[in-house]
């Protein structure tokens, strides 16, 4: 009996407390400086030339609450927060009834957190979950109750809601999916969009109708248990499918997403910027976006590709400062919003041969040096063998020139390079020309067998294209607070890494990757888009039975792509010559208006006309130009 009066008063003294500390904080709250609701997590992404791209919440289109159909504010309400008009910010009863329901099932299946709590979430840029930040997040909820009232709370949460699709706010949201202001939907379209904040992908009416329709159904059922709707209303529901609109009046690239996905990403990871950011109040970016090579990569890729499973990704960069300038994750974001320029990773191929083919030249073999082209069983001390081959199992037979491997993407020819060099030899060069990526020192590394992250590989591909500078590959420049404050400003760090004669020599190799000269037993590897390209590039394709790769550049331009399938699956033949399509269309649209530019040849090195295939003397007719370090050409 006394335990129980003893607990009793432990119960009372701290219910009473409880009670004491939320008032005090409240009161505190109160005090202290309200919350400007309409600025507070305005994000603005601009473009290399500071015209505005995109529109994050807090924008221009934010609509009152008079002005919002009802029917999307009972579905809201009823979904989210039916006690909404009755709590102070905290729902306790239900953040009690999920964490025993959480607690009973072992997981997290269910949170407590309500409108006013969640508004508080959208309104700042939240870069940690820590418990720091939760309770940071407790006392803004706290003080947004005590400043404003439960319309104006409720009329700044719907107005920086996620709605999927780079929408944010119902205003951008109506008129997005559905081409009707907020004030016009019907209750159907309220209630689907209702639906969307809990998983604005995975219940996005454009790319998965059915989920969202479920989805719709749970809201509706919300509605009626509530008393939003009556029976008949619920059971007449989605008789019909919606007409969803899907179009942007800001801008309907439907590749662009990808690139503002990635800045929100390269922002993340940005700890000069406060993760707080209540006294800037918002953020304005400035990217490198180049909207007319956005432009141009996405017709390319519009053009070229079929409606079929087979997804691209593909990046531009200026090779000068490392800005990327266009950047697709994708065909089209509607459909998938997976990013595989920054989240994918895939085999890339004999793209990797001219770093192979650099590390060469440095280890004293020049252009000309000759390994046997022919089909080899590679075995090894442990009686482990080898086995690779060519494309189409074509193979000289004799010795071919390292120009020539390069120009025909011989395997052969590479492994031995590979083998006679050392295996660390090629992880070394990686690591010196930026790549992240941890890579094991084996035989198949010389093709290709790695999978390595395009955006990853992009920095190893700037260093060569750059002229030998290894540096940053981003996407922003710099970015503000809305008062005009810079928070952040990129300063790019440069460091040659990589010897320019021999530099010189590589991308003059990577050159012949469309040199009709080449033509012998075998063709150039991109020989296919010879007849589109006005400019001189460094080039090199890759395969695999499930990727197909095609990397280019010159001092003006940067340029991957790959296409393939995202669940690995052997892809048709026909996407090589796809994936050079994109590239050479592409860089010709970003080019067409400067003049060639190639890398100055440096005084340190010579050239010599000698037979493409053998390396043997020529005369100008029948021969090619081969390029050496002074003192190292071959003998006549």
């Amino acid at each position: 009996m006394k335990f129980i009066k003893f607990t009793f008063k432990i119960f009372v003294f701290l219910f009473i407390s409880f009670i004491v500390c939320m008032g005090l904080l409240y009161t505190y709250a109160y005090l202290s400086p309200g919350i400007d609701i309409k600025t507070s997590n305005s994000f603005y992404i601009y473009d290399n030339k500071e015209e505005l791209v995109y529109l994050g919440s807090g924008n221009s289109e934010w609509v009152d609450i008079e002005d919002v159909s009802q029917y999307f504010i009972d579905a809201i309400v009823s979904t989210e927060d039916k006690y909404f008009y009755k709590h102070y910010g905290f729902d306790y009863l239900r953040i009690a009834k999920s964490l025993y329901t959480n607690f009973k099932n072992g997981y997290i299946s269910q949170g407590g957190s309500t409108i006013s709590q969640q508004y508080v979430k959208n309104m700042y840029l939240v870069f940690e979950q820590t418990w720091k930040r939760k309770i940071q997040e407790a006392f803004l909820t706290i003080k947004l109750e005590t400043h404003y009232s439960k319309d104006e709370i409720l009329e700044g949460y719907i107005n920086t809601i996620n709605f999927g699709q780079g929408c944010y706010g119902i205003s951008e949201a109506s008129k997005y999916y559905f081409n009707k202001n907020a004030k016009d939907l019907t209750l159907e379209e309220a209630i689907m969009l209702a639906g969307l904040p809990k998983a604005p992908n995975s219940y996005n009416p454009v790319t998965s109708y059915e989920k969202a329709l479920n989805r719709a159904k749970i809201v509706a059922k919300s509605m009626l248990n509530n008393n939003k709707i009556d029976q008949k209303t619920y059971n007449n529901l989605f008789k019909d499918n919606l007409t969803i609109y899907a179009k942007s009046d800001l801008n309907n690239l439907q590749t662009l997403m990808y690139y503002q996905d990635a800045v929100m990403d390269e922002l993340e990871s940005i700890n000069t910027i406060p993760s707080n950011l209540i006294e800037s109040g918002g953020l304005k970016i400035y990217t490198n976006l180049d909207m007319e090579a956005q432009t141009n990569l996405e017709t390319s890729i519009i053009d070229n590709m079929k409606d079929d499973e087979v997804q691209v990704s593909s990046l531009i960069i200026d090779p000068s400062n490392g800005k990327i300038i266009a950047l697709a994750g994708g065909k089209d974001y509607k459909k998938s919003q997976y990013n595989r320029v920054t989240k994918s990773k895939r085999q890339v191929g004999s793209t990797i041969k001219p770093f192979l083919y650099y590390t060469a030249l440095e280890n004293n073999m020049t252009s000309a040096s000759t390994f046997t082209s022919e089909k080899t069983d590679f075995v090894f001390s442990n009686n482990q063998t080898y086995s690779p081959t060519n494309y189409a199992d074509k193979y000289a037979n004799s010795d071919i020139t390292m120009a020539a491997a390069l120009a025909y993407s011989d395997n052969i020819y590479a492994v031995k390079t590979h083998l006679f060099l050392g295996e660390e030899k090629l992880v070394d060069t990686m690591k010196t020309v930026g790549l992240e990526t941890s890579l094991e020192a084996i035989p198949s590394l010389a093709l290709g067998s790695k999978e390595i992250n395009m955006l990853d590989y992009a920095v190893a591909y700037n260093t060569l294209a750059s002229g030998g500078y290894k540096s940053d590959v981003y996407l922003i420049d710099r970015v503000e607070d809305l008062e005009g404050n810079v928070l952040y400003q990129h300063k790019n760090k440069r460091e040659l890494v990589l010897n320019t004669n021999y530099l010189y020599i590589l991308n003059e190799m990577m050159s012949n990757a469309y040199n009709s000269d080449f033509i012998s037993y075998n063709s150039p590897t991109a020989l296919s888009i010879s007849d589109k390209l006005t400019k001189k590039y460094a080039i090199k394709s890759g395969s695999t039975d499930n990727d197909y790769w095609l990397v280019g550049y010159n001092p003006d331009i940067l340029m991957m792509v790959w296409t393939g399938e995202d669940n690995n699956r052997e892809v048709e033949s026909n996407y090589s010559k796809i994936t050079k399509n994109i590239w050479a269309d592409t860089v010709e649209k970003c080019l067409k208006d400067k003049e060639n530019n190639w890398y100055k040849k440096p005084q340190n090195v010579d050239a010599v006309v000698l037979d493409p295939v053998s390396g043997k003397y020529s005369d100008n007719k029948d021969g090619t130009l081969f390029y050496f370090l002074k003192g190292t050409e071959p003998t006549n």
